[in-house]
């Protein structure tokens, strides 16, 4: 599981996703004040099972592309109007999960019936599917907004690219929606929408640069006609 320049991604993968994880699981219980809430427990099971499956694949195959994941979220050759949106993205996903331990199990505002939390979970595994497939596809997918000329960057149009111009976006619809259901929170649920809001006003940014900077991303826009769901938008 080695990057080009010979080096073991394992153990970084390994201990990003327990960072990842730990951080997340603080967010969650503390915001819920206890660490009785099982749906939380299976959300950060899932992860770890799927995310880390997902990672160690990856590393195998197309290891470049799980060393450019693990880069900062805030980069030099990263477009400049692109930085406060990516912190805004980090931002809410982090109140996405407080709001979820308030109203959930803190406050018990919301009564999610157990079958939305089944598909809940449901939606988290199909998202982890659809950001593996991606990363597999396309070794120029990086968390931030950038031409990475140094590595030949160039336009993807295969697997899941075939159906929307923005496969990883989509995946987060399924991410924030499915964890607001799994974990019980109609007010997360809400949250959701609001950074889906957000995804798609930076997926819209970013193709104006694509278009103009990447040779070929207008003609393939024109043959993909849908940026995150397909017959939608």
């Amino acid at each position: 599981m080695q990057s080009a320049e010979g080096e073991d991604l394992t153990p970084r993968l390994v201990t990003q996703t327990a960072i990842w994880l730990a951080i997340t699981g603080a967010i969650l219980f503390l915001s819920a004040g206890t660490l009785n809430w099982p749906e939380a427990w299976i959300f950060l099971g899932i992860w770890l099972a799927g995310g880390l499956t997902s990672g160690l694949s990856l590393a195998r195959t197309n290891p470049e592309i799980v060393k450019e994941r693990m880069r900062s979220p805030l980069q030099q050759d990263q477009k400049p109007w692109d930085r406060p949106l990516i912190l805004a993205i980090f931002g809410g996903w982090a109140l996405l999960h407080v709001v979820a331990g308030l109203d959930a199990k803190r406050f018990e505002w919301s009564d999610m019936p157990i079958a939305l939390e089944v598909l809940g979970a449901i939606a988290i595994f199909f998202a982890i599917y659809l950001f593996h497939i991606v990363m597999r596809e396309n070794a120029y997918s990086s968390a931030v907004v950038k031409i990475d000329a140094g590595r030949g960057h160039k336009v993807i149009s295969t697997g899941p690219y075939a159906w929307v111009r923005h496969p990883m976006y989509a995946g987060a619809i399924f991410y924030f929606l499915g964890t607001a259901l799994l974990l019980g929170s109609w007010y997360a649920f809400v949250f959701g929408l609001v950074l889906i809001a957000v995804i798609a006003f930076r997926a819209v940014r970013e193709e104006r640069m694509l278009a103009a900077e990447l040779p070929g991303y207008a003609d393939y826009a024109r043959r993909v006609k849908y940026r995150l769901v397909p017959g939608v938008w």
